[in-house]
């Protein structure tokens, strides 16, 4: 009797304990890493967030910028963190690329835990005004007419600028010649400039030059036109390549064992923050369509896209400096 009496508090006590999190946490400040540097898109959109989630979940949010070899350093030390519910990871697509790149100290199946798929942004293919390209049929034209003789800017190799234009390569039979840069603000100024006659880079940084009529805008890299850019058509509609997506989304992820209880309470925190008004309507204008998926939604992008671009980078023989 005494036994049974003693399992029962045992019992108990565990789903106390397993139920504890939702009750209490948050309890404190909760730091968030961007792997990234300042002001690039992995930078800009969380703050648009992060200032308004802090006020629902009731404790401040602190963004740390750890930039440093493609996202790996301060992906790295999220995934050495401990899993209590106070340290996450807000980062970009690159994070189902890098793995096929390089080597690293975390694998990203098994040291995270999938939060939301916050936003989808395309990348964008745009030219210098100079060009004769009126649009992205022109563009594929001119490059089969002449193989090898247009060139392409991206962010850097292996980069989903970079994974962008070889997937147009891939997809269209076409002959691009490649020109990485050291990220996107490079690629820019010698598109502006006519030293490269195009580039492909995340659509957030470059829109305001499309805006602006510094750079034409041909296409976007995702199967939905952009919300906040509707007039650019997406490849797959301009070229009829119903298959061709590359989507740069930006996502939240926690350390792997981190108590589930947290993870969804910020799933829902971040559904109800990024359908407000005025937050949805500055994701927008940074031509991001917000999302809010759910843990497990996050988890089949990752392990599809992990598939997806391996077969990518090897036919397109994508190699990193």
């Amino acid at each position: 009797m005494m036994r049974k009496h003693f399992c029962s508090i045992l019992f108990a006590a565990c789903l106390l304990a397993t139920s504890a999190p939702a009750e209490t946490w948050p309890s404190r400040m909760i730091k968030a890493t961007i792997p990234f540097g300042a002001g690039s898109a992995a930078d800009v959109v969380p703050r648009l967030v992060f200032d308004r989630l802090a006020i629902e979940l009731g404790q401040p949010i602190v963004i740390e910028n750890r930039a440093g070899a493609g996202g790996a350093v301060g992906t790295a030390e999220v995934a050495r963190s401990a899993p209590d519910g106070y340290t996450f990871l807000f980062t970009l697509s690159s994070h189902t690329i890098n793995p096929l790149l390089y080597k690293l100290s975390y694998d990203v199946e098994r040291d995270f835990a999938p939060v939301s798929l916050i936003v989808s942004i395309p990348q964008l293919l745009a030219v210098n005004p100079a060009t004769p390209f009126k649009s992205i049929n022109d563009l594929v034209a001119a490059a089969r007419a002449q193989p090898g003789k247009l060139s392409y800017a991206s962010a850097g190799n292996g980069t989903p600028s970079h994974i962008a234009g070889e997937l147009l390569k891939l997809k269209t039979g076409i002959d691009l010649v490649h020109v990485p840069y050291k990220g996107g603000g490079p690629a820019v100024t010698d598109t502006l400039a006519g030293h490269v006659p195009m580039l492909f880079l995340t659509a957030a940084v470059v829109i305001e030059q499309a805006r602006a009529g510094k750079l034409r805008p041909l296409a976007v890299t995702t199967l939905k036109r952009s919300p906040g850019a509707p007039e650019i058509p997406t490849v797959a509609e301009a070229l009829g390549l119903p298959d061709y997506e590359v989507d740069s989304w930006i996502a939240m992820f926690a350390p792997a064992k981190t108590p589930r209880p947290v993870i969804a309470r910020m799933q829902r925190e971040i559904a109800r923050v990024v359908q407000l008004p005025d937050i949805r309507a500055k994701l927008i204008e940074q031509t991001a369509d917000p999302i809010a998926s759910s843990p497990e939604e996050l988890e089949r992008v990752v392990k599809t896209e992990l598939r997806k671009w391996a077969e990518v980078i090897r036919d397109a023989k994508i190699k990193v400096d």
